[in-house]
């Protein structure tokens, strides 16, 4: 599925069952939610904090994916309430990087160490 399919698949699903898209604020506050829901799993799982419940999915693994999911849902709804197609987004973003970066972080010493 490329990025402009899943906007309208994302929209398409919106409309069929979500009867709306929640107001942009909403949205952000959903989104900083599920970026929350991501951290506590990467702080388990590879990080340092241990589990005190069971994942509900029952791996790590696919409850980070579901997770993922998740932020990336809500990324593509206020992308579509906002009119942000995210295929020209990402491109422009990466050309931005790369001229930006193209030195940076080749010459930065703390990522050269084995």
């Amino acid at each position: 599925m490329t990025i402009s399919e899943a906007q309208k698949v994302v929209d398409d699903w919106i409309k069929k069952h979500g009867v709306r898209y929640f107001n942009p604020l909403t949205n952000m506050a959903i989104l900083t939610e599920e970026v929350g829901e991501v951290a506590h799993l990467m702080a388990r799982i590879y990080g340092e904090q241990s589990f005190m419940e069971k994942s509900k999915t029952g791996e790590p693994s696919k409850a980070l994916a579901d997770e993922f999911a998740d932020v990336l849902f809500v990324l593509i709804c206020l992308a579509n309430q906002t009119g942000t197609d995210l295929t020209t987004a990402l491109e422009n973003n990466l050309k931005k990087k790369t001229q930006r970066d193209t030195q940076r972080h080749k010459n930065n010493p703390k990522l050269n160490k084995a």
